[in-house]
């Protein structure tokens, strides 16, 4: 008898138990803010046994959706490439709306205040501060949203006046839609996102703060932004 199954099934099937595991969700959401963390720094974050961890971070290398390095008697782990970031950001936008979170205290109140304010989604805004770009490059024709996510040739000039290099010549697309898990719209990803994000930061337009992935606009960002894109200030409020 023929197998008519799909070769792609047995695939899937593997990298979804992956996921099936709330340990291993935990790290791999915990690497969205686009860092390399020490196998000590995950366990403590999943509160979990250094050897527990261990164990899942070598499924997750075997699996691809993480890569290692070695440096001295550490071990360094990163999200394998943006690919693997964006199926983790996917995932987690569409559980959101049937999550409820019951902040313990100010301090964690204040910091998820701040992460829906701005953040980094793996390489790339989010938060109120990435819509409000997106939505400034929407409204000046430098990015159309109506056949899916691309920059406008006035997009790249804006790229190339604003000195910011842009990666054209990867396998990556300029532009993608990531779904904001906190405002349930897309903001701008791709090769665009992140070359803007990692300006951002370079230049001081924003600055991470405390331990997650949030990042405040600094005075500086705020004259930029609003020179380069017309955002005005109360938007990143």
């Amino acid at each position: 008898m023929t197998d008519r199954r799909d070769p792609r099934a047995p695939h899937l099937a593997r990298l979804a138990s992956l996921l099936a595991d709330e340990t291993r969700a935990a790290c791999l959401l915990a690497l969205l803010d686009g860092r390399a963390w020490t196998a000590g720094e995950l366990a403590r974050h999943a509160q979990v046994a250094a050897s527990t961890l261990s164990e899942h971070l070598g499924k997750l290398v075997a699996g691809g959706l993480l890569v290692e390095e070695r440096q001295g008697r550490h071990r360094y782990v990163r999200l394998a490439d943006a690919r693997a970031a964006q199926l983790v950001e996917d995932l987690a936008a569409y559980v959101a709306p049937r999550v409820v979170v019951r902040p313990r205290g100010l301090r964690q109140a204040g910091a998820g205040s701040a992460m829906a304010r701005g953040r980094t989604c793996y390489d790339h805004l989010a938060g109120r501060l990435g819509i409000a770009v997106t939505d400034a490059f929407t409204e000046r024709g430098l990015l159309r949203q109506d056949t899916g996510f691309a920059l406008t040739d006035a997009g790249l000039e804006w790229f190339d006046s604003a000195g910011i290099p842009l990666e054209r010549t990867g396998r990556r697309p300029l532009a993608r839609a990531c779904l904001d898990w906190t405002e349930r719209r897309p903001h701008l990803g791709g090769a665009a996102g992140a070359a803007l994000c990692r300006h951002a930061l370079d230049a001081g337009w924003c600055v991470r703060i405390g331990s997650e992935r949030a990042v405040k606009v600094t005075a500086a960002g705020e004259r930029a932004l609003s020179d380069l894109l017309g955002i005005r200030r109360e938007a990143l409020a």
